[in-house]
């Protein structure tokens, strides 16, 4: 404790930074920050832009690079991102701030910022181009936890043809995360086509009875084939169950 008290009286660590070692977290305006959540659980802290003002989110942000050396917004719309850039490029200019403008993930690291490298691969395949903005989140999870990301879009079973294409590519894959809306049945078919963990994500794509992702939560559920599911468009909570798989795959390739 005494070095990191002199390491703050010397200017060398902030005071968030020094509270995030003892504690575990980080208190300010916008609400406290878990900055030892990626080494306790696997999974990076994220940011969730909804229900907070681009201020709260930006500060958050700031914070988490401060803290941690990364930061990860999820569900930043344009405004948000704006508002994380100008405080970011105040309070760490020398950070890099990449936007996905379709999955609304943004993440910003420090020059410092290693991200981990696993040896594992996940494969994250939508149904149709609807479903890219939660399985976009996922991707980027997955990402950020070290795994190799490898996309495989619109493959939905509306035509067979697609998905007997893709097989060779998604049978190399260690874990994959289906995303799918409608009646959500491609984790279903591809559950018994694949030797490899499936994460079904349930999207709100489609209209009509059960249309908001109602129809296809419940089809992933009552699946005959084996695979897991997650909420409708929860695809931070895909890709990090993803990750975590990919987490154990690397450790038990490096033990051989």
């Amino acid at each position: 404790m005494r070095e990191l008290l002199e390491a703050v009286a010397a200017g060398e660590l902030s005071p968030a930074a020094a509270e995030a070692e003892l504690a575990g977290y980080a208190t300010g305006e916008a609400g406290r920050f878990d900055a030892a959540r990626a080494g306790r659980s696997g999974v990076p802290e994220a940011v969730l832009a909804t229900g907070k003002t681009p201020a709260e989110v930006a500060a958050l942000a700031s914070t988490s690079v401060e803290t941690t050396g990364r930061a990860i917004v999820t569900r930043a719309d344009e405004a948000v991102a704006e508002a994380v850039r100008d405080v970011l490029a105040a309070d760490h200019p020398e950070a890099a701030v990449d936007v996905d403008d379709r999955s609304g993930v943004l993440v910003a690291r420090a020059p410092e910022f290693e991200r981990p490298d696993l040896d594992a691969t996940v494969g994250v395949v939508t149904a149709g181009t609807s479903d890219a903005v939660p399985a976009g989140e996922a991707a980027a999870i997955a990402r950020e936890i070290g795994a190799t990301v490898e996309r495989v879009d619109d493959v939905g079973v509306a035509s067979l043809a697609r998905v007997v294409d893709s097989l060779e590519t998604l049978r190399e894959q260690d874990v994959l995360v289906v995303a799918a809306g409608r009646e959500g049945a491609l984790p279903t078919v591809l559950a018994g086509l694949v030797d490899v963990p499936i994460i079904g994500l349930p999207v709100s794509t489609g209209y009509g009875h059960a249309g908001e992702g109602e129809a296809a939560l419940s089809g992933m559920i009552q699946s005959c084939t084996a695979l897991s599911v997650v909420n409708v468009d929860a695809g931070f909570t895909a890709g990090a169950q993803a990750g975590l798989i990919a987490r154990q795959i690397d450790r038990a390739r490096s033990d051989r």
